[in-house]
């Protein structure tokens, strides 16, 4: 069975694949897995974990289930004045410097900008980075701040901090898309389960 997932899950990508394919493997021992962690998706994997993108339909051959809607948070140092706020309206950021942490056409990457653009204006970035990580780095130095979805941001070093966001709040939605040929499988079927028990643990945690 193949899967994919873009790599700039960041740490939801190790959240929820690693235990998936651990809890495979255990109940299922002759079970193959290819991992493919992408930016697009190569070739026609079994099952595909995406960030829906507006105006995109996936095929009929498969079935999506909707896993998470993560929103996405400024992350700013904690002597910045919007440590100091439990939420701030998106137009606040508009004169701020911003450091870029996706590739130019992600789909992450336009979920933040079309959310910009309701806003009214287009982020200035300063910096680019193509992951959460490194533009987090930069963000310590005091360049400026970056927004990132709530799954890939991790454990943050001392001097950061996030800010929600509203008005409005960028959410990407992540859905899963299993070939309907494979659908009935039951590592198939095992791997929806697993995925899905996993995100719902995560909301409980975080309260949400």
């Amino acid at each position: 069975m193949s899967t994919s997932a873009p790599h700039h899950f960041g740490s939801a990508g190790a959240a929820w694949l690693a235990p998936t394919v651990a809890t495979l493997r255990a109940e299922i021992p002759d079970l193959r897995l290819d991992l493919l962690l992408t930016e697009s998706t190569p070739g026609d994997p079994d099952i595909d974990i995406f960030v829906e993108e507006t105006g995109v339909e996936r095929p009929g051959s498969v079935d999506v289930h909707r896993l998470a809607q993560d929103p996405y948070l400024a992350v700013v140092r904690v002597d910045d004045p919007l440590a100091e706020v439990p939420q701030v309206p998106l137009a606040d950021l508009a004169e701020r410097h911003w450091v870029d942490n996706e590739p130019r056409e992600g789909a992450c990457r336009q979920v933040l900008l079309n959310a910009c653009a309701q806003a009214g204006f287009s982020p200035s970035f300063v910096v680019e980075t193509h992951d959460y990580r490194t533009a987090m780095s930069f963000v310590a130095t005091g360049i400026g701040l970056t927004v990132v979805p709530a799954l890939g941001i991790g454990e943050l070093p001392e001097d950061l901090t996030t800010v929600a966001l509203v008005s409005p709040t960028p959410v990407r939605h992540i859905s899963l898309a299993v070939k309907k040929s494979i659908a009935r499988h039951p590592a198939a079927q095992r791997t929806v389960e697993l995925l899905e028990g996993l995100v719902r643990a995560g909301k409980s945690r975080a309260g949400g």
